[in-house]
């Protein structure tokens, strides 16, 4: 179902500041480390942003979110948040220099003002999509996944510049080192900090809350500020790679563990919602029960795609088509019975039962 105009304008209007935003971010950059350093900066953290983006697409792949508001987060993340926090560093290393004479002392800045500063840059964005885009922001898995893509685009970011730097600074050596600490030790930090604001959100859109959802974000942004000092506190406890990857095993091995379960359950959650809210609209004659088993089971979807593309034609974007109407379909119809009536109108149900239907003639057309 396609949002509404009036929605639709005022995303890609958000979608259009932001990307000047970024091309300023990005300007920033590249006066400060150099052209060269940036584009290999920015080459080197495609690699893990590719790997949360991935992460993503699977954690998503249920009833997938609005395309729209997944480039607002990422753009969000990677212009908005970093924005916010440079000049907030400015701001701070100007008014120590003034009273103090002394810049801020790294530490301080590492383990105080960074973790507040970033998650509360990147928890706005989150706020703002849970308001903004209420009728597809309805529980934790839609929290999980707009605070891992914000996050994701703040670590894109924030990687350029530690590569560069460490590039212009200690040569390809340098850059080897750090690409592997962040990279690949660890591209899902900032994914890891920012989800405990998600989930929070997320919990709120589940009660559907209004501005009582601000008081879930910040128990939420509580958390992803304890993980992040904890994080970055870490780098001046190690002093080995030996110590890092026992701090690593034993701090942040079980959080993620911790987080992997959270998402597996909400999605399991999700599959039996499906269910049981098709199962509703087939007693009313709108499904069969066969395919109310083939929307609600990873197994039966595959099976459905892969009949969908042996028909002439090679009709699996039709089958696509169905499966996503027919989802969300069923999370209208869970919004509407959980009492969420103000996010949905009938005439939304009415025309996703409409694109289902259209979806069925199109796939059994002769």
């Amino acid at each position: 179902m396609p949002p509404r105009p009036t929605g639709a304008l005022l995303g890609i209007l958000g979608v259009a500041i932001l990307a000047v935003v970024l091309l300023v971010v990005f300007g920033y950059l590249t006066v400060f480390l150099g052209p060269g350093a940036v584009i290999i900066g920015f080459v080197a953290a495609l690699i893990p942003l590719a790997v949360v983006l991935a992460a993503v697409a699977w954690i998503d792949r249920w009833e997938p979110e609005p395309r729209l508001a997944l480039v607002f987060a990422f753009l969000w993340g990677a212009a908005a948040s970093v924005a916010i926090a440079l000049l907030v560093d400015l701001g701070v290393q100007i008014a120590a220099l003034l009273t103090t004479g002394q810049p801020t002392e790294a530490v301080l800045s590492a383990t105080l003002q960074a973790p507040i500063v970033e998650e509360i840059a990147k928890g706005l964005g989150l706020v703002i999509l849970y308001f903004a885009a209420r009728r597809h922001f309805d529980g934790v898995v839609d929290g999980l996944v707009y605070a891992i893509v914000i996050a994701a685009g703040f670590a894109f970011t924030e990687n350029i510049q530690y590569f560069g730097l460490a590039l212009t600074e200690g040569g390809p050596a340098e850059l080897g080192l750090t690409f592997f600490m962040r990279a690949i030790m660890s591209p899902f930090a900032h994914a890891t900090f920012t989800v405990l604001t998600g989930i929070a959100l997320g919990l709120a859109a589940r009660r559907h809350l209004g501005f009582g959802a601000i008081g879930y974000a910040l128990v939420g942004l509580v958390g992803a500020i304890f993980l992040h000092a904890l994080w970055n506190g870490a780098t001046y406890l190690v002093n080995s790679f030996e110590s890092y990857a026992a701090y690593f095993v034993i701090v942040q091995v079980p959080i993620s563990i911790a987080l992997i379960t959270i998402t597996v359950l909400v999605r399991r959650h999700e599959i039996r919602l499906t269910r049981a809210r098709l199962g509703e609209y087939a007693a009313a004659g709108w499904f069969t029960p066969a395919e109310v088993d083939m929307l609600s089971t990873w197994p039966g979807r595959r099976q459905a795609k892969a009949w969908a593309r042996s028909l002439p034609g090679n009709r699996g974007q039709a089958m696509a088509v169905f499966t996503r109407d027919a989802t969300r379909l069923a999370m209208t119809r869970q919004r509407m019975i959980t009492g969420r009536n103000e996010l949905v109108h009938r005439t939304s149900e009415a025309e996703l039962l409409a694109a289902v239907t259209e979806a069925r003639r199109r796939l059994l057309a002769p």
